[in-house]
This record gives structure tokens, sequence and C-alpha cells, in this order.
């Protein structure tokens, strides 16, 4: 997708895969980071990303911690044991509040950052501008 044509140069769109069990939480990121330019893809479960993300692009994965069949923190794993999908940039969107002992666990799996629900608006968007222009 074209985001804009500007003095000869072509910007892509940055393309965001939200990946939360809860379809509200999805629907909510969504309209707030398309409203700011982003393409978006969701995902209500750690397999139908994976699934998802054999197919499609990503330039960032925001993943709830806590969901059923398959935790963040699963997820996570097997996006960095893929070797199509390792070197993905990778955020916890998650009620969750980490400890020292949980920042290192986040540090271990190569997370970037991580977002605490509920979250706000501008926060988010500045927080995931940060991530895709590393």
């Amino acid at each position: 997708m074209i985001k804009s044509y500007v003095w000869g140069v072509i910007e892509v769109a940055k393309r965001i895969m939200i990946v939360d069990d809860e379809q509200e939480v999805c629907d909510a990121v969504k309209a707030v980071l398309e409203l700011e330019g982003f393409e978006v893809l969701t995902a209500l479960s750690g397999p139908e990303s994976l699934k998802k993300l054999q197919k499609e692009k990503a330039d960032l994965v925001l993943i709830d911690f806590f969901m059923p069949k398959m935790s963040g923190r699963e997820l996570c794993e097997r996006i960095r044991k893929d070797p199509k999908l390792k070197g993905l940039r990778v955020a916890f969107l998650t009620a969750a509040r980490f400890g020292d002992v949980g920042m290192e666990k986040l540090r271990k799996l190569k997370a970037l950052d991580y977002i605490q629900k509920p979250f706000d608006n501008d926060d988010l968007v500045r927080r995931v501008r940060r991530m895709v222009s590393k």
C-alpha cells in the first residue's frame, strides 16, 4: 500500500499486526493506527497470527500477553524460532504489569516494548512509530 508520493519519493505504509483474543481490542487499536496511516492486520489467536505471518509481511507485531490456546510469550517464542519470522519486530500490548523479572523475560524474547492496557491513543501511536522506525 502506497501512503504518499512527495517529491519523487514513494513512502510505503508500515504494516502492523495486532494479536489479541478480544475483538474489541483489535478493532480499537486498528482504528487508532489506521487513522495515522498504518496498514493493520488482526488475528484473534497465536495460531491464526502465525498462519497470516507466513503469507503476509508485517513491520511490527503487537501481542497480547494473556491469550487462550497460545500465550503471547509462547507466540513470541515461536516467532523467534521460525527462520522466516525470527527477525520480526515484536512488542506486547497487555494489561499485565511487569516487574524486574518480567522485564528480563521480555528482553530475552527480544521484545522492543510493552504497552499497558488501557492505553493512551497518542502514546500508542508515538511508541509504534518509534518501533517501526528502528
